[in-house]
């Protein structure tokens, strides 16, 4: 095999296969990336057996062929030479990478392009169009609040559901809960599924703004296609928790406050938190919230900011990490919380409201 390229446009198709490939031996085929070069089009395939990267490159082909190199050290090839054409040579299991404007050349030994995964082929299967914005904005406000709990695998993925013309997606921990809708074309059907975080990052990292993404979910794999860009992965299995029966239906109280005073607050107040139990304290009365890290053998600090509330005083403990997440994805300049009473759920959302908001379970003051 034996054909030559442009270095940049090669090192932005290997660095989305870096992304997947998490083995790293050298002479593992799961550390290698599968080039097949044919038709003037190199095809680049990348796996970790379970998230998979397939796109095609324009290339000037001088023989035809198939072989897998090692990743990392194609990388370091490709990022070490100058920009420019490169030639790639392969000769048995020798593989010689030159630079046209340099008088160097590296040899890589390569692996049977035979030994390589399988990928699953993206056939006959039935994909739908939707915006590519709105699903990284979507993913963006659900992705963080995953579970870590390996023995909880079902909550360590994003669920995918459709309600009406309404596409959803859902993370819980168990203890926290965000959930994010567009509209969608009421025509279009899938069966609802837990989609593991790599695919999702890799989705936000490296699909466009603009235009759409196309998505099919299909024996029990998720494929996602745009531009010259197709990934995969398997579904997470299990039965993903209701979580229609975590959302109040109403809500007694509330308090608005601006985004960037309680940011703010937060962080300062966060000096003196207690790592291990992550706890503030919000303290409501009329127009006023005072935030308060509980006494430790630290220390303790406390501020206060203005908001929007004018009920009775209560205090509500919340998990820090659980208030500042949301925060960070929330895009508008005021955010309100609603709230029952002190141990019951607390929901906090975009004011004016958007098509997304998170649920915190609160925690116990003393």
């Amino acid at each position: 095999m034996k054909f030559s390229f442009d270095r940049d446009a090669m090192i932005k198709e290997i660095a989305i296969a870096q992304e997947i490939i998490t083995n790293k031996s050298p002479i593992s085929i799961l550390s290698n990336v599968l080039l097949t070069a044919a038709d003037n089009t190199l095809t680049i395939k990348a796996s970790d057996t379970s998230v998979n990267y397939i796109t095609q490159l324009p290339v000037d082909i001088a023989e035809e062929g198939s072989t897998t190199i090692f990743c990392d050290k194609f990388m370091s090839i490709l990022s070490s030479s100058p920009a420019g054409e490169i030639e790639f040579d392969q000769q048995d299991i020798k593989v010689t990478i030159k630079p046209v404007a340099k008088k160097i050349k590296f040899q890589l030994k390569s692996i049977a392009s035979e030994k390589f995964a399988e990928i699953p082929q993206a056939n006959d299967v039935p994909f739908f169009e939707v915006s590519s914005k709105d699903v990284k904005e979507m993913i963006q406000q659900t992705i963080f609040a995953v579970s870590n709990d390996v023995n909880r695998y079902f909550m360590t993925g994003v669920y995918f559901t459709k309600k009406e013309n309404k596409f959803a997606m859902v993370s819980t921990d168990a203890r926290r809960l965000s959930y994010a809708e567009k509209e969608i074309d009421a025509s279009i059907n899938f069966e609802p599924a837990i989609v593991p975080t790599k695919i999702l990052k890799c989705i936000l990292k490296n699909a466009p703004d603009e235009g759409n993404i196309q998505l099919a979910i299909v024996d029990k794999l998720i494929f996602v296609r745009f531009g010259s860009y197709e990934f995969s992965s398997k579904l997470l299995e299990g039965q993903f928790p209701n979580y229609q029966k975590v959302i109040p239906e109403s809500q007694a109280h509330s308090f608005q406050v601006n985004k960037a005073d309680l940011e703010a607050a937060l962080k300062r107040i966060e000096i003196m938190v207690d790592k291990k139990v992550n706890r503030i304290l919000f303290n409501l009365t009329e127009g006023t919230l005072k935030l308060t890290s509980p006494e430790s053998e630290l220390g303790t600090a406390d501020e206060e900011i203005p908001c929007r509330y004018a009920g009775e005083e209560i205090t509500i403990a919340l998990n820090s990490s659980y208030v500042s997440d949301p925060l960070k994805n929330i895009k508008t300049e005021e955010v309100v919380f609603e709230f029952t009473e002190a141990m019951k759920a607390v929901t906090i959302r975009p004011e004016p409201a958007e098509d997304y908001f998170h649920i915190v379970m609160p925690m116990n003051t003393n």
